[in-house]
């Protein structure tokens, strides 16, 4: 069943009419064969979720293919990375567009093939989980930049956005929306489950898959945090060099973001160590046993949650216009002072910056609170990006639960998280 209207589907429909294939990635889950079998009825599918068709395809790929013709779509390529060199050659050899759609929930076997084989043939669209924009069927598809033109075209299709730590606790694959009879913790005991199975299965020893889980809660206690892996390794009991590929088969799967620091030369002081956010609430909230979205509204992880609510709200803003968004965003911690006069008296500020957006040499400064009440010295800290000459300072943001827009300087502004 289709029921909700992804944001992407005409960038998909545009990339596939221009390129020779396109490769849809994404976390299980997300919806990735429902949309590419939605917008792209009538074609030939294969699943390498199918063993009987992986072991055909791993053993005579040529003749796989022979029996499989374009136009074709495969689910779960990364699969079967022998047959990405048979692809190559197919594509070499026509002129034709659309001749593969692929779907993959592994990046990090899947972009290894990508970039040894397909690379330049293939256009590589990203799918997240549902974002707020889709659950209230807001047609509006522009990446978040808080300027004015952005502000003034978002407001006109503003829509209040209800019972948002429901949402947030509940999380954002599209079968707990699609299903609305479907049981929260059957859904994410699964999703776990399945995860280790046929993701993580043949990159760790089977005796480790507890281990592996509570390690998965440790991360998601620490979502939007500044990444440690040394205190990951004393809880977890594995070292740290474990911890490192473990975060890594996370990232690759789609199950986290790890947001870079900015740390130009100007600031000599940044912290250096990323930042890590879990891609969706709902299953950092099922590991971390937050049962319900009342004690998560009430407990020690809300903010981190809002704040990772937040981030990856912004993030599909991007992936959603087809666009990356790596080299875009960032956030700042460090010790350069910078000093001040408030109230009469000199202090100094340390840098703390929640989010920075990067956009044609301005920087964005982004303050994320689960505030009602926001206040201009909440960004102080967004001085710090005045000494940073190679880039313009524009537009600052606190995005918090505040009701409406306001203005509490020229240049920072209120933002209401249905901005987003």
């Amino acid at each position: 069943m289709y029921s909700i209207k992804r944001n992407i589907e005409n960038i998909l429909k545009q990339r596939a009419s221009t390129n020779k294939a396109i490769l849809l990635t994404g976390p299980r889950q997300v919806g990735k064969s429902t949309l590419i079998n939605h917008l792209f009825k009538g074609v030939n599918k294969v699943t390498f979720d199918d063993d009987l068709l992986l072991a055909q395809a791993a053993d005579d790929p040529q003749m796989f293919l022979y029996n499989n013709p374009c136009p074709l779509i495969i689910d779960e390529v990364q699969k079967c990375p022998t047959i990405f060199n048979r692809l190559k050659i197919v594509l070499d050899n026509t002129e034709e567009m659309s001749n593969f759609y692929l779907t993959g929930s592994q990046k990090l076997q899947l972009m290894e093939g990508i970039s040894e084989s397909l690379a330049g043939r293939v256009s590589i669209v990203e799918l997240d989980g549902l974002s707020m924009r889709e659950m209230y069927n807001i047609s509006f598809n522009k990446h978040f930049v808080p300027t004015k033109e952005y502000i003034d075209e978002r407001e006109k299709c503003l829509i209040d956005y209800k019972d948002i730590w429901a949402k947030i606790h509940r999380g954002f694959y599209p079968e707990l929306y699609s299903n609305k009879k479907k049981e929260w913790v059957d859904f994410y005991q699964s999703y776990v489950k399945t995860y280790l199975e046929r993701d993580v299965n043949k990159i760790i020893k089977a005796k480790n898959h507890l281990t592996f889980v509570k390690f998965m809660t440790s991360v998601a206690a620490r979502t939007g945090q500044v990444l440690n892996y040394k205190t990951i390794s004393a809880e977890v009991g594995v070292s740290e060099v474990t911890v490192k590929e473990w975060i890594s088969i996370l990232e690759k799967s789609g199950l986290v973001y790890i947001l870079k620091p900015y740390t130009p030369s100007v600031l000599s002081r940044a912290i250096k160590s990323p930042k890590l956010y879990f891609r969706d609430t709902g299953l950092a909230c099922y590991l971390t046993r937050w049962l319900t979205p009342e004690t998560l509204k009430n407990g020690a992880m809300a903010g981190a949650m809002f704040e990772t609510f937040v981030i990856n709200e912004i993030l599909k803003s991007y992936s959603n216009e087809g666009l990356e968004y790596d080299f875009n965003v960032f956030y700042y911690n460090g010790k350069d002072k910078i000093k001040k006069n408030v109230d009469g008296k000199e202090v100094v500020i340390d840098g703390e910056i929640d989010l920075i957006i990067s956009e044609n040499g301005i920087l964005y400064p982004i303050e994320i609170k689960m505030t009602a009440n926001p206040k201009a010295d909440m960004t102080s800290e967004f001085d710090v990006l005045d000494k940073v000459k190679e880039s313009k300072r524009g537009m600052g943001v606190i995005i918090c639960m505040y009701d409406k827009k306001i203005y509490l300087r020229e240049n920072l502004v209120v933002l209401p998280i249905n901005y987003l």
